[in-house]
């Protein structure tokens, strides 16, 4: 990895002043024939310098023996040759002062064994010449404005794509190229395009933060099979959201959690594929599950104005779609509020058939009276002031008779409001031109209409958080943590120094020390068994609650005194723990894991089955602020829990957001040391919240 990781680093790459080609040939189908074909077909405007031993004419330009005897300066070289002749190819690049290399050659690091030496020979005569690398084992890359187009993908064969702005970023070479075929098929309009293969330098986290800045660039899809640079690919995410430029990957693949797994709850629910996910929309991204809906989020980004809310109209002709979108915005979390009824009140007088409410439904009464579709329209826009729009039309827009008209009174009623529209109905090619050339997305199925309108209204909430405040972070006196096994009440007493509230505990080490424990608190009382060495108290009968006077209290401690050593042979076993009863309010789990890639990660979620079973848990990257860590708890499916439900008072969501952000920090602070954090149960009252248990685990 080369020091010079910043976007201006892949100048070289993508906006080279000349380009060799070793390897050429003079067949355009060829591997080494496509580059200088594609090249002659943008009209880059530099020298293109093939270079083929055997020939003195490749494709109608000069042909070199070698590199070193071209006669000018040399940007970019691109490496169309056997992967035993690369590492030789990539010194005569250094000897003349290449700056970047292309490598298409596979049989490095793909293959293992022998070629993940050769590979790491390539980055030690790259870093030593100052090449940035691109591979190998790579596609290459096309950038519609300067004309560089290296690369043997087929894609290019029958035509160059549309000028437009999306950015296409992927790691795979094949599926990459695939990608880029659905984007022409779809007429999507490609600014820049490239596979990085293996990432032995340059990696898809450094092209994103190429195409953040550049202005050519409006919105990014990438592909990824993995992460490597995962500080550059969060700085590049955050600058993204900073500039309001839409970025929607798709990561494939998950791993397995480990073996944390069995000793930590948290593991098991913050894998790494959903920790990926979550660093995804923290930073203000999307990820897209499939192809279909990363295209559909992209085509909406660079047709449609941004949105600036979520409130969406719906306008149809047919009451059973009007109620199929209403379904599909409220899975997509958008709003469909009525239009008010002063409009109501005036749009039935117009048209007594009519359901002007939202879904406005005109009826097929517009037939009649056409003049009704731009004057429902109109109130939606003005009187409703909806943030996102959709009109369904079915066949009309497509007829011959009807099209022309509905898209007059559609586009004349809409023009200039600056607000993202989506026209529904039974489209060809050239009637949906027509209505993206002003701005409007076309769509047959009114389900991916919502969604792509959705993810408009997820970027506009997420960019305007990241223009906010970073939010606070509670200060933490000592943040250090030892790195060993230690039972529960000194991990709460480590938390607690933190800042973490816990309740009083006494660990007894005899039945008579238990229960005059208790007499000093009052009853009733909750016991757990203390050991580093048990990790599931409840599984070996280690948790008691509600024990309500001292003979309770002492056969209690006695039976986990003397039990529980013989369940579990060699278990350290440090006493009994003995705490007051917490009272009511909602049981949280709170925990922090170490992911492999991506560094310590936090989770909340709602307590018992609703985290475990159902996964209703929200993670984020540490450290989080206290108003990322209450945005976390809003988040839930379960939130509602947190306001009170069926006569039970709300509880301190603050307090609790405090927890989150304190234990974050400890993590971030810790992760070299800590494999894991965990307070199971965090105990939210009414006023504030304390840990009832805790686990620290170390990483080995």
């Amino acid at each position: 990895m080369q020091d010079d990781t910043g976007p201006g680093g892949l100048d070289a790459f993508f906006s080279p002043r000349s380009i060799a080609i070793v390897g050429a040939s003079g067949d355009p189908n060829r591997i080494g024939g496509r580059p200088v074909h594609y090249c002659l077909k943008t009209g880059f405007a530099g020298p293109i310098y093939p270079v083929n031993p055997t020939r003195d004419e490749v494709q109608g330009l000069k042909s070199y023996p070698d590199l070193d005897a071209i006669p000018g300066d040399i940007d970019l070289a691109v490496l169309a040759v056997p992967s035993e002749r690369a590492l030789a190819t990539l010194e005569a690049c250094g000897r003349r002062g290449v700056r970047a290399a292309a490598v298409f050659s596979a049989g490095f690091s793909e293959v293992g064994g022998e070629g993940a030496a050769m590979q790491d020979a390539l980055i030690e005569t790259a870093a030593r010449h100052g090449i940035r690398l691109l591979g190998p084992n790579c596609l290459g890359y096309y950038f519609a404005s300067s004309g560089a187009c290296v690369t043997f993908s087929s894609s290019f064969d029958e035509a160059l794509p549309a000028k437009g702005g999306i950015g296409l970023i992927t790691q795979s070479g094949a599926y990459g190229s695939h990608l880029l075929s659905m984007a022409m098929a779809r007429r999507l309009g490609v600014a820049a395009w490239v596979s990085t293969g293996n990432e032995a330098d340059v990696t898809v986290a450094e092209c994103l933060a190429h195409m953040v800045e550049d202005p050519d660039v409006t919105a990014i899809g990438m592909y990824m099979e993995g992460i490597n640079r995962p500080d550059l690919l969060i700085a590049a995410l955050k600058r993204a959201a900073a500039l309001r430029k839409p970025v929607t990957i798709m990561k494939v693949g998950s791993s397995e959690v480990g073996a944390k797994a069995a000793q930590s709850h948290t593991a098991s629910l913050a894998g790494s594929d959903a920790s990926v996910g979550a660093v995804i929309e923290q930073f203000g991204a999307i990820r897209a599950a499939t192809t279909d809906e990363m295209f559909d989020i992209l085509y909406a980004a660079t047709v449609a104005p941004p949105a600036r809310g979520d409130r969406l109209g719906i306008l149809t002709i047919s009451g059973g779609a009007g109620v199929l979108i209403a379904d599909a915005a409220e899975r997509e979390n958008l709003r469909v509020p009525p239009m008010p009824e002063a409009s109501v009140t005036k749009l039935l007088e117009r048209n007594p058939f009519s359901s002007p409410r939202n879904p406005v439904d005109v009826t097929a009464h517009a037939l009649n009276d056409f003049d009704l579709i731009a004057e429902n329209l109109s109130e939606m826009v003005q009187a409703g002031d909806y943030d996102l729009l959709l009109a369904f039309f079915t066949t009309w827009v497509n007829s011959k008779k009807l099209g022309p008209r509905l898209r007059d009174a559609l586009l004349e009623t809409t023009r200039g409001v600056g607000r993202p529209f989506a026209v529904v109905g039974l489209l060809n090619d050239e009637v949906s031109k027509a209505y993206e050339a002003e701005g409007v997305l076309t769509f047959e199925d009114p389900s991916r209409a919502v969604a792509a309108l959705g993810a408009l209204a997820r970027y506009a909430r997420a960019f305007d958080r990241a223009a906010g405040l970073e939010g606070t972070m509670p200060e933490i006196a000592d943040k250090g943590l030892p790195s060993r096994s230690m039972g529960e009440a000194e991990a709460k007493a480590l938390l607690a120094a933190a800042g973490v509230p816990v309740l009083p505990e006494v660990v007894a080490g005899t039945a008579e020390e238990a229960v005059t424990a208790a007499e000093g608190m009052g009853y009733p009382v909750a016991m757990k068994i203390v050991s580093p060495d048990i990790l599931h108290k409840t599984e070996v009968g280690g948790v008691a609650l509600n024990l309500g006077d001292a003979q309770v209290v002492g056969s209690t401690a006695g039976r986990m005194l003397s039990e529980i050593p013989a369940q579990v042979p060699g278990a350290r076993i440090e006493g009994v723990l003995v705490t007051p009863m917490a009272g009511a309010g909602v049981e949280l789990i709170v925990g922090t894991q170490r992911d492999a890639v991506l560094g310590p990660m936090v989770m909340v979620g709602l307590g018992g089955v609703l985290a475990e079973v159902m996964k209703d848990v929200k993670l984020a990257l540490a450290p989080v602020s206290v108003e990322t860590a209450e945005e976390m708890l809003r988040g839930l499916r379960g939130a509602a829990m947190l306001d009170g439900v069926r006569g039970a008072p709300p509880v301190d969501v603050r307090a609790a957001a405090e927890v989150v952000s304190r234990l974050s920090i400890l993590a971030a602070a810790n992760a070299d040391g800590v494999e894991s954090i965990e307070i199971n149960p965090l105990l939210v009252r009414e006023d504030g919240a304390v840990a009832l248990d805790a686990l620290i685990v170390p990483r080995e």
